[in-house]
């Protein structure tokens, strides 16, 4: 996220205040909003892997599903670094029509949710567009 030094340094020490007094293992996603005045308020905590960070299987040496097993299995953390950057779109409803558009461009990855009613809202599934930046 686009976030002043100052802001992501509030951000992780209340993450880590939190997690502590939890006594927390394994991923997690905490939601924050940036209010105008630059401050932080925490909207969501997900005690799981989160629809927000699916992206990292496409674009992160470990991906937040691993790195979920590895942390309740005890076993060492892995590499987290993102390799690619990327734009994940949800597809919500109808949006689910899209997806042969979508498997049409290149550096895409569809995960399809397995439902078989798209209705208003719901999550159908979602695509990750690697972006090719020179990193690799």
């Amino acid at each position: 996220a686009a976030l002043s030094d100052a802001a992501r340094g509030i951000a992780v020490k209340s993450a880590e205040k939190l997690l502590a007094a939890l006594n927390y293992v394994g991923v997690i996603g905490i939601e924050f909003f940036v209010l105008p005045d630059g401050s932080l308020v925490a909207n969501e905590m997900a005690p799981r892997v989160h629809n927000t960070g699916h992206w990292t299987e496409a674009a992160c040496v470990i991906s937040q599903f691993e790195q979920h097993i590895r942390a309740v299995s005890g076993l060492n953390p892995g590499n987290t670094d993102r390799h690619s950057d990327c734009i994940m779109t949800n597809l919500i409803g109808d949006d689910i029509n899209d997806v042969p558009a979508w498997l049409s461009k290149k550096d895409c990855l569809v995960h399809l949710y397995g439902k078989t009613e798209a209705r208003r809202g719901r999550k159908m599934g979602h695509v990750t567009q690697l972006l090719h930046t020179g990193k690799a």
